[in-house]
């Protein structure tokens, strides 16, 4: 089955699932994406930390408070994202506003950069802060544009990987980049992915594949295969429910 055949049979059957599995579902989902989004980055709460810490609201010992902050204020730039995808356009103010949230209690979130940053371990130097301004005017013009030349998945890997390229921000960066990948999944009526934090160099390649020679097929690959992950996790739930009735 293809990836747009698996999306339609999700689409009419979901309906087959009791609000409450999918109300289960969404958030697993909601506290895996948290995790390993957070510690791609370097976060250090386990994954039933992160749950203790989102859903029990309790505080972890031994812990950075900047780490606590970073899954509260994650879950949070999540949730505003899903209810407001629908309803607003990706644009400056959208992403200057994710990445505020993203950073409460941590650094003063939506504003750009004044300094030159450098990504460990990449091949590709961000642009200095006079071209950043410049490159960043180009993004948000082909936001707008390219919604109707790409495919959902292709625009989802371009609007990342063209965002954590130019590296806008001193820090939160790939959050942000992650978070406006599955606003344009969830946009286009996909459902927005996780990727994994032991999958990171696989994805780092990609991504500096794409900062060095433009080739974002390799990123489009990765994000392709990990929404039919999830849509091939859910629809087996939905087929079970099928086979039960």
């Amino acid at each position: 089955m293809e990836l747009l055949e698996k999306l339609e049979f999700y689409k009419k059957n979901k309906k087959m699932l009791k609000s409450e599995i999918l109300e289960k579902i969404e958030k697993a989902f909601d506290i895996d994406y948290t995790y390993n989004s957070t510690t791609i980055e370097g976060n250090t709460l386990t994954l039933i930390e992160t749950k203790a810490v989102l859903e029990d609201k309790i505080s972890i010992g031994g812990k950075q408070l900047r780490e606590i902050y970073e899954v509260i204020n994650h879950n949070k730039a999540f949730q505003y994202l899903k209810e407001t995808t629908q309803e607003e356009e990706l644009e400056e103010k959208k992403i200057k506003n994710i990445h505020e949230i993203l950073t409460e209690n941590i650094i003063q979130g939506g504003i750009y950069r004044n300094t030159d940053v450098q990504i460990v371990g990449a091949n590709h130097m961000p642009p200095t802060p006079n071209e950043m301004y410049n490159q960043l005017k180009f993004f948000y013009e082909d936001l707008k544009t390219n919604k109707n030349k790409m495919n959902p998945i292709e625009l989802a890997a371009w609007t990342h990987a063209e965002f954590v390229r130019i590296h806008p921000f001193i820090d939160g960066n790939g959050r942000t980049a992650r978070l406006i990948m599955n606003y344009q999944l969830m946009k286009n009526g996909f459902l927005p992915i996780s990727i994994k934090a032991q999958e990171r160099l696989e994805y780092y390649q990609t991504l500096d594949r794409y900062a060095t020679k433009k080739d974002i097929k390799p990123f489009e690959q990765l994000i392709k295969q990990l929404e039919e992950q999830r849509l091939d996790e859910i629809n087996k739930i939905i087929e079970q429910s099928l086979e039960n009735k």
